[in-house]
């Protein structure tokens, strides 16, 4: 795992009551950009030194702002779906 400041590390959830968790790397602990990584958590902006294990990967920013279009996209249709069938039970009773 290479990373360079700037760049976001991605914890994901072990289980489903536990969400993933993002982080910004402000500094890598060599010069080729491998762990550990320096990490300013966005959940409560404290900074903490990580040596990422399996559960974690590390995207660009360009790939976390995809990540989180599609995300969106996913929701907005979860939410027209949910809409379509409130009215479809509606127009029932």
């Amino acid at each position: 795992m290479h990373a360079q400041p700037g760049d976001w590390l991605v914890v994901k959830g072990v289980r489903l009551d536990l969400p993933e968790q993002r982080g910004r790397i402000v500094a890598t602990g060599k010069p080729d950009g491998s762990p550990p990584f320096t990490v300013r958590w966005l959940a409560d902006d404290r900074v903490t030194t990580v040596f990422p294990g399996s559960d974690a990967i590390v995207l660009t920013e360009a790939e976390v702002s995809e990540q989180d279009r599609n995300e969106r996209k996913r929701f907005e249709r979860l939410r027209a779906l949910r809409r379509a069938r409130r009215g479809a039970r509606d127009v029932r009773a």
